[in-house]
C-alpha cells in the first residue's frame, strides 16, 4: 500500500510537469519560427543576390561589346606600333651593317658567306694570334647566323643559315687544330727549364688554349696544372714516357650542343625549332604561336591536355630512335669493313695514321681542302671508344637537352702524337715534314696496341693498359651553378652528350672547382637542370613610374629582379658570383633572356617545360589575355602572386592587384584579390589570409568583360591617365617578359 502511494504524482508535481511540457512546446515553436524566419531571410538573400547578379550580368552584357572593342583597339594599336618599330630597326641595322665596310661578309647573303668560308679555308696562316683574331670574326658571324635563323620564317633560307653555321664552326675548330700543330712543332725550342717540358697558355675572350708537350719523358711524372687558368690533368704512368702532347681547349661557346640538336631535331620536336640554343627570347611569338599551333590545332584542348601530345611525341621518338640506331649500326659495320680492308692493304698501319691520312691538310687540285673538320675529328674520337651497337642502358644515359643545359662552354681534353721536332746538325736545322697533320694519340682503356712503332709486329712495350684520366677544372666565373654540376662527355659517333664514363667526382663549391676521372681523354661539358629554379615561390610586378616597372621572382633556389625601362631590361640579384657581367647592365629583353640562359639562371619556359615541372594547369587563352592586360596597366598597377590561384580551377586565375603610383614597395594592406575568367573579371570578397577560397564577388563591385575595365573601377584619374600614356615599347617588353615566364602558371 505504501509503495502504491509512492508511485502516484502529487498535484504539484503534475502541475510542474505540465508547465515544463508547455514551455518545451513553446520553445520548439519559437525555434521553428526562428528557423523559418532564417530560411526566409536566406531565401530572400539568395533571391536578392541572384537579382543583383542578374543586374550585374545584364549591365556587363550591355557594355561588353564596347569594352572588348576598346581593349582590342589598345592591343592592335600597340601591336602595330611595335611591328613598325621593329621593321624600322631591322632596316636601320641592315643599313648600318652595309655601311660598316669592314670586310666581313653579310651572313644573310649566301654568296658572300660562302666566299668568306672558302677563302679562309685556303688561308695558309697558322700563327695562333692571327688564327684567334680570325676566329673572333667567324664567331660573330655564327651569332648573326643564329639570329637570322631564329627570326626567319622561310624554311629554305633557314636551311642555308644552318649549313653556313655548321661550315663555320667546323672551320673554326680546324683552324684551332692547325694552330695547335704549329705550336707543337716548336715544342723542343720552348722547353721550360724547371720542368724540362713545354707548357704554354694562349687565351682571348672566346678561347683558352693550354698545351703541354712531353719532352723529358719522366716516368715519375704525375700531372700538371696550368695555374693561371686553373685547368689541370693527371697523366697515367704508361703515357709518361710517350711522345705525346696534351691539349686543353676551353671554348667559352658551345657549338657541339648545336650539332646535337641538329642531329636529333626530328626526334626531339615535331616542329621546326631554333637549332642553336634554348632561346625563348621571342616570348610573345614563343608562347603565343605555341598557343596557335598546339591549341587551335587541337580543338578546345588546354595546357592540361598537353600530356596526350607529349605521350604521342615520346612514342614517335622511340620509333625514330630505333631507326636511327639501326642506320648508324649499318653504317658503322660498313666503316669497320672498309677500315679493315685498308689496314690489310697498308700492311697493318695504325688506326691513327689512317685517321691522319684521312684528315690530311694538303689540298688536292680540283678537290676541296682536306682540313679535318670538327665533326670528322670528333666522330673519329668517338669511334675509338663508342661501341657500334648501343645497349638500352647506354641510350638512357644520353643527355636530354630539353631538360639539361650545358654551361660554361666546352672543354676539349685531347692527347696527340708529338710532331717531329727540329734538330740542329752542323748549323743546319733539320725537321721531318709530315703531311698527316695533327694526329690523335689513341688512348686505350683496355689492353691494346699503341701505334707508333715502325714494325707491324706486336711488341711488349706497345701493349699496355692505361688507367683513368683525372682532370680538374675551375668553374667559369661567367656562369651560376645553383646545384652540383653534372659532367657529360661527347659521343662523336652519335653526336650527343652522355653521362657515362665519369667517376670519382669531387666538387668543392667554396673553391668553384670540380675534378673527376674519365675513361680516356675526352671532350666534356658541365650541365645543369634547366628547370632547377622552378616552380616559382612567388612573383610581383610593380610600377616604378611612367613606363618603368620592377618584375621580381622568388625562384626555388635563387631570387632575382628585372627592372624594365621602356624596351630595356636590367637584371638585379643578391647572387653576386657568376652574375657580375649581367647585373646592373641595360639590354634588350631578348638579349637579357639569352644571357641569363647562358649564365644558368633560368626563369623562362618553353613548350617542354610542362613535361619537367609540375604545376597547376590553366586555360592558356585566359592566361595570355591576362598578360596582355597586365602589360597595359603596368605603369600604374602592381600585380602579385596569390595562393588562391591554385584553388580556383583551370578556367580561372586569381592574383593580387592594387593601384600603386609610387616607386616604393607596396604595403600589404593595399592588395585586393581579383578573379579572371574567359567571360568576365570580378573583385573577390575574400582576402589572401582568408581560411578558404570563395568565388563570391566583393559587395558593391561590378562585373566586367575585361580585366582592365575591372581595375579602372577602383583607380584614380591619375592612374588611368598614366596607363593610357604608356609607351608601346614598354607595354610590349612587359608582355613579352610575362609570356616568357608565365608566372600565373608556374608559381
Amino acid at each position: 500500500m505504501s509503495s502504491k502511494k509512492q508511485g502516484r504524482l502529487t498535484k504539484a508535481q503534475k502541475a510542474k510537469l505540465q508547465k515544463e511540457e508547455e514551455e518545451r512546446r513553446l520553445q520548439e515553436e519559437e525555434e521553428a519560427r526562428l528557423q523559418a524566419e532564417k530560411e526566409e531571410q536566406e531565401r530572400q538573400e539568395r533571391e536578392r543576390k541572384e537579382q543583383e547578379l542578374e543586374k550585374l550580368e545584364l549591365k556587363d552584357l550591355e557594355r561588353r561589346k564596347d569594352e572588348l572593342n576598346e581593349l582590342r583597339h589598345l592591343l592592335e594599336e600597340n601591336h602595330t606600333a611595335v611591328t613598325n618599330w621593329k621593321a624600322d630597326a631591322a632596316e636601320k641595322a641592315k643599313w648600318e651593317r652595309y655601311m660598316r665596310c669592314d670586310g666581313t661578309p653579310d651572313p644573310a647573303v649566301q654568296q658572300e658567306i660562302n666566299t668568306y668560308i672558302s677563302l679562309w679555308r685556303d688561308d695558309p696562316q697558322v700563327n695562333i694570334t692571327h688564327v684567334l683574331e680570325q676566329c673572333k670574326v667567324a664567331l660573330q658571324l655564327t651569332d648573326e647566323l643564329e639570329d637570322l635563323h631564329r627570326d626567319g620564317t622561310d624554311l629554305i633560307e633557314g636551311q642555308k643559315y644552318q649549313e653556313a653555321f655548321i661550315d663555320l664552326q667546323e672551320l673554326i675548330h680546324s683552324k684551332h687544330n692547325l694552330a695547335t700543330e704549329e705550336i707543337l712543332k716548336e715544342a723542343s725550342a720552348n722547353i721550360d727549364i724547371e720542368t724540362g717540358n713545354m707548357q704554354t697558355v694562349v687565351k682571348d675572350e672566346n678561347v683558352t688554349l693550354c698545351l703541354w708537350a712531353n719532352i723529358k719523358k719522366n716516368p715519375r711524372f704525375k700531372g700538371f696544372t696550368f695555374e693561371e687558368v686553373s685547368l689541370g690533368f693527371e697523366l697515367p704512368k704508361q703515357l709518361a714516357v710517350k711522345d705525346i702532347a696534351i691539349r686543353i681547349l676551353h671554348t667559352h661557346y658551345d657549338h657541339l650542343s648545336s650539332l646535337a640538336r641538329m642531329a636529333h631535331l626530328k626526334i626531339q620536336t615535331p616542329s621546326h625549332r631554333c637549332l642553336f640554343d634554348h632561346d625563348f627570347s621571342t616570348a610573345t611569338t614563343g608562347f603565343c604561336s605555341h598557343l596557335i599551333v598546339s591549341f587551335h590545332g587541337c580543338g578546345n584542348r588546354s595546357f592540361a591536355g598537353g600530356d596526350d601530345f607529349l605521350v604521342d611525341l615520346e612514342e614517335t621518338k622511340g620509333e625514330e630512335e630505333e631507326e636511327v640506331t639501326e642506320n648508324e649500326t649499318v653504317q658503322q659495320i660498313k666503316a669497320d669493313e672498309e677500315e679493315k680492308s685498308v689496314q690489310e692493304s697498308e700492311g697493318g698501319k695504325s688506326t691513327a695514321s689512317l685517321q691522319s691520312r684521312t684528315n690530311s691538310t694538303v689540298p688536292v687540285e680540283g678537290q676541296q681542302s682536306q682540313i679535318p673538320t670538327q665533326m670528322e675529328t670528333l666522330c673519329a674520337e668517338g669511334e675509338l671508344t663508342s661501341p657500334a651497337v648501343l645497349s638500352t642502358d647506354h641510350r638512357e644515359r644520353v643527355v636530354d637537352l630539353m631538360q639539361y643545359t650545358p654551361l660554361g662552354g666546352v672543354f676539349f681534353y685531347d692527347v696527340f702524337h708529338l710532331p717531329p721536332q727540329a734538330h740542329k746538325v752542323n748549323g743546319w736545322v733539320i725537321r721531318q715534314i709530315l703531311d698527316t697533320g695533327l694526329q690523335i694519340f689513341p688512348y686505350p682503356n683496355e689492353q691494346s696496341q699503341i701505334p707508333g712503332s715502325v714494325s707491324s709486329k706486336l711488341d711488349d712495350s706497345d701493349v699496355l693498359s692505361c688507367s683513368s684520366v683525372r682532370v680538374s677544372v675551375m668553374l667559369p666565373d661567367s656562369v651560376v651553378f645553383v646545384e652540383t654540376p653534372k659532367v657529360a662527355c661527347w659521343d662523336g659517333a652519335g653526336k650527343q652528350w652522355r653521362m657515362e664514363g665519369i667517376t670519382d667526382i669531387s666538387y668543392r663549391e667554396e673553391e668553384s672547382r670540380i675534378s673527376f676521372k674519365m675513361d680516356s681523354f675526352q671532350t666534356f661539358v658541365l650541365v645543369q637542370d634547366i628547370y632547377a629554379n622552378f616552380p616559382f615561390l612567388s612573383w610581383e610586378l610593380r610600377p616604378l613610374g611612367q613606363d618603368s616597372a620592377l618584375f621580381t621572382v622568388k625562384g626555388a633556389l635563387i631570387d632575382l629582379s628585372i627592372t624594365i625601362q621602356s624596351n630595356q631590361c636590367m637584371l638585379q640579384s643578391d647572387q653576386a658570383k657568376g652574375l657580375s657581367h649581367l647585373t646592373g647592365k641595360w639590354m634588350s629583353g631578348p638579349a637579357l633572356q639569352r644571357a641569363m640562359l647562358n649564365t644558368g639562371i633560368n626563369i623562362f619556359v618553353n613548350e617542354f617545360t610542362e613535361k619537367y615541372v609540375k604545376t597547376y594547369s590553366k586555360d592558356p587563352l585566359t592566361e595570355h589575355s591576362a598578360y596582355e592586360q597586365m602589360a597595359l596597366f603596368a605603369s600604374a598597377c602592381a600585380f602579385s602572386w596569390s595562393k588562391w590561384n591554385a584553388k580556383c580551377g583551370p578556367q580561372h586565375l586569381v592574383m593580387q592587384v592594387c593601384e600603386h603610383l609610387s616607386p616604393t614597395p607596396v604595403p600589404k594592406d593595399l592588395w585586393t584579390l581579383y578573379l579572371l575568367g574567359a567571360e568576365r573579371s570580378q573583385k573577390l570578397e575574400i582576402i589572401e589570409s582568408s581560411d578558404a577560397f570563395c568565388p563570391d564577388h566583393c559587395p558593391g563591385s561590378e562585373f566586367h568583360s575585361t580585366f582592365i575595365h575591372m581595375l579602372q573601377d577602383n583607380m584614380s584619374t591619375e592612374g588611368i591617365v598614366r596607363t593610357r600614356e604608356s609607351n608601346y615599347l614598354f607595354v610590349d617588353t612587359v608582355q613579352s617578359l610575362l609570356c616568357s615566364t608565365r608566372p600565373l602558371m608556374y608559381s
